[in-house]
């Protein structure tokens, strides 16, 4: 008889603390371990560990248009949108104890993601294949990650985010 069942994969509390201790001692202050395990694959799985500080540069994923996925499994995790400007257009706070489990990001929405606490691991779900040429537009109007305005763009975006965040009950 042919064995029709795979090995399971577990996401369990043991994997998600050595995620975020290589977090902590990255220089990016973020870690991406990948579940998908060839370049064809359609659908790209990958735990995200990132702590507070951490610059993720704003980005769609156009040509091929992706939507993207984040569940919270730990901490607290902000999901923002930008319009074509880079003013804040929408934000969610992922934070499982306030019941804000997860989003989905539309394809061709200009987006970030910010921790805000010690800790936070995301499953992230988007589109394949992955591509690294195709797979990411990044904003003009952003700095670049490693730019020395990378931290001062983070915290200004932050003191928007304060400010957004008395206008909106989802942050």
């Amino acid at each position: 008889m042919q064995n029709f069942f795979m090995s399971l994969i577990p996401i369990t509390e043991k994997e998600i603390e050595k995620f975020v201790e290589a977090a902590r001692l990255s220089e990016r202050k973020r870690i991406i371990f990948n579940y998908h395990t060839y370049s064809e694959d359609t659908m790209q799985r990958m735990i995200n560990a990132i702590e507070p500080g951490s610059y993720v540069q704003p980005h769609k994923h156009e040509n091929p248009d992706k939507t993207e996925v984040f569940l919270i499994l730990k901490g607290k995790l902000a999901v923002v949108i930008y319009d074509s400007l880079g003013e804040i257009e929408d934000c969610i706070m992922l934070d499982r104890e306030k019941g804000n489990f997860g989003v989905e990001v539309p394809p061709c929405t200009w987006h970030s993601i910010i921790a805000f606490e010690t800790g936070t691991v995301v499953y992230e779900v988007k589109h394949g294949p992955y591509d690294p040429v195709t797979d990411k537009v990044f904003a003009p109007w952003a700095p670049a990650e490693n730019h020395p305005q990378a931290n001062e763009y983070l915290l200004h975006t932050l003191k928007k985010l304060n400010r957004f965040a008395g206008k909106n009950s989802k942050i």
